[in-house]
């Protein structure tokens, strides 16, 4: 049986096609060896997007950004990414059927789990999160969904699509063992705020205007000790500091608000994988692409080396 498990392992790891260290996720000269182990999954799914388009485009610009990150990290004094080793999936053409599209991301999830790795998906729109979430629901009896953004995306359906990016957390919520947890919240329509209001079990908001110090203990209750899946729309920072989103929103989070809020929770519960999506590149603002990418190894940072 042992030998089985290890032959399927092996064979799923031959199927998915890695990137040399030098031209994935942070440009590494070489492999770090740990027992930690990190897939970064470039997957630029643009399908649904309503308002500026460009989010195909999201990986490749993080991964290129990634390079100019340094690798020290002041606040931690220390080099995070020697905590665990890492590999980027060479980005997979993704199917032209979206229904085809989200699957595929699916059972590239499902082949992570089964290797053992922490997935860290690139978006992308945030589509792609019920189709992650649809692999992941599987391993745990509950799983808590800590959102980062600007809308709530708890629409049924939008535009005729009950997969659109607008309805991302809805579709998560069809899976029973699931409840979310959103921050930074600052745009939601009529019948998502009833939504809400009807499900307070299942779904805690924390809105951007009242996002302060008071606040952080209230966020760390909500999470401590859980199972819970990160994800990360990039309009959930203010649009002054992200304009390169598809719906940028006002009054939104800034860049140390949101490093407060990542330590509390990979500090108090057991994140099991994220996802950092909407990320729409324009010319000539690459400060969006490095801000997304430091984001990224912060995130990997608070969580294996903190």
């Amino acid at each position: 049986m042992e030998e089985q498990t290890k032959e399927r392992i092996f064979s799923n790891f031959q199927k998915m096609k890695t990137v040399k260290s030098s031209i994935g996720f942070l440009g590494l000269s070489r492999e770090i060896k740990s027992k930690n182990k990190v897939l970064v999954i470039p997957f630029g799914l643009e399908n649904t997007v309503s308002y500026e388009g460009g989010t195909k485009m999201g990986p490749k610009k993080i991964i290129s950004a990634s390079y100019q990150v340094e690798l020290f990290d002041e606040e931690l004094k220390k080099e995070p990414y020697k905590k665990f080793s890492l590999k980027t999936l060479k980005e997979e053409k993704i199917k032209k059927n979206f229904n085809q599209a989200l699957e595929q991301l699916t059972q590239t999830v499902n082949k992570t789990i089964n290797l053992k790795y922490f997935p860290l998906i690139l978006g992308g729109e945030h589509s792609i999160t019920p189709a992650i979430i649809k692999s992941l629901q599987q391993y745990y009896s509950k799983l808590t969904i800590v959102q980062i953004d600007a809308h709530a995306d708890l629409r049924d359906q939008y535009l005729g699509n009950k997969f659109s990016h607008a309805c991302a957390m809805r579709r998560c919520l069809d899976f029973q063992n699931i409840d979310i947890i959103g921050i930074g919240i600052r745009n939601i329509c009529k019948e998502e705020f009833e939504f809400v209001k009807k499900n307070t079990d299942r779904v805690k908001i924390f809105w951007s205007k009242d996002i302060s110090k008071k606040i952080i203990p209230k966020i760390q209750n909500s999470i401590k000790n859980k199972n819970v899946y990160l994800t990360f729309d990039v309009d959930g920072f203010d649009s002054s500091l992200m304009p390169a989103t598809g719906t940028p929103e006002p009054g939104g989070l800034f860049w140390n608000d949101t490093l407060q809020i990542l330590k509390i929770i990979f500090k108090n519960c057991n994140v099991i994988g994220a996802d950092i999506n909407e990320l729409a590149p324009k010319p000539n603002l690459h400060a969006c692409d490095f801000l997304t990418a430091k984001l990224v190894y912060k995130m990997l940072s608070y969580k294996f080396a903190s």
